[in-house]
């Protein structure tokens, strides 16, 4: 399988999946390792005396229980069994990266916030995991469950980048910051997705092989996400003198906003798809600068 590199993921996935059974048995155990991973990071933070963090931690662990219970009703549903632990053939990816773990544990600084930030890499690391699956598999209904599944992901990624807006804002009142006065000059989506253009043409001209190939990719979709946004969301003029990443971040963030807000049927579901494809080109993005 070749491997374009199209994700947060710190390795290619080990192969393809070749039954649905396999595939809801990996679903099963990511989302178990998932809630056992929070599990234990509340448990620390209660020991600390953060209870705070313990209680987004926990939320997030419960959360995680849903996903398995889930997952396994749509194992029973669509083969009449639950999830088989013995169908993982190979390790399943980290959701939760360890260094972030230990950061959780370590850093004075943690805060709600940015707990909650770091949820949203892992579940961003677990939609991009089942794109890449369903990019690459050959069986119809392999390709189409790896689908729902990155389509479930990216629901997680939008409900906890609101609880992480939500935990922001609470922090900023606490710390007593004002809003300034002055209003700021708003621009829409389509001159942040141009500006993005052109830093990807100059992101594409430093890389080659695969890597540029993918960028170039993305940014003819980002050309086409540009033509089909304009007078769309509202950003601050001085979004367009950030770099790529922060662009691509602020991008996602209006999309998955307007989606939150939205009570038109058409609209809210190209809001989605933008939503979609803006969190592929963001981990993307992000995995080049982890290189």
């Amino acid at each position: 399988m070749p491997f374009l590199r199209t994700s947060l993921l710190s390795a290619e996935p080990a192969g393809v999946l070749q039954s649905l059974d396999e595939l809801f048995a990996l679903a099963h155990a990511m989302e178990q390792e998932a809630a056992k991973r929070y599990d234990a990071l509340a448990d620390d933070m209660r020991e600390q005396g953060k209870d705070d963090l313990a209680d987004v931690f926990a939320k997030l662990a419960a959360a995680e229980r849903e996903h398995v219970d889930s997952v396994t009703r749509w194992s029973q549903s669509r083969r009449g069994k639950i999830p088989d632990p013995a169908m993982v053939r190979w390790e399943a990816p980290e959701t939760l990266a360890p260094e972030s773990a230990a950061e959780v544990k370590t850093s004075r600084l943690m805060t709600p916030y940015r707990a909650l930030a770091m949820a949203v890499r892992n579940e961003e690391r677990a939609f991009a995991f089942w794109s890449y699956l369903a990019a690459y598999s050959d069986d119809r209904d392999i390709k189409k469950a790896s689908e729902a599944m990155a389509k479930e992901e990216l629901g997680h990624v939008a409900t906890l980048r609101k609880e992480r807006r939500r935990a922001y804002h609470r922090e900023h009142e606490r710390s007593g910051a004002e809003a300034s006065s002055v209003p700021l000059r708003q621009i829409d989506a389509q001159r942040l997705e141009l500006r993005l253009v052109l830093q990807l043409s100059d992101l594409e001209q430093r890389l080659s092989g695969p890597a540029a190939i993918r960028t170039q990719d993305i940014r003819q979709q980002t050309i086409e996400m540009a033509d089909a946004t304009v007078g769309l969301g509202s950003f601050p003029a001085s979004m367009e003198r950030k770099g790529p990443l922060e662009i691509a971040e602020a991008l996602v963030d209006g999309y998955l906003d307007g989606a939150e807000r939205s009570s038109d049927a058409a609209h809210l579901e190209r809001l989605q798809q933008l939503a979609e494809r803006a969190i592929s080109r963001l981990a993307w993005l992000r995995s080049l600068s982890a290189d």
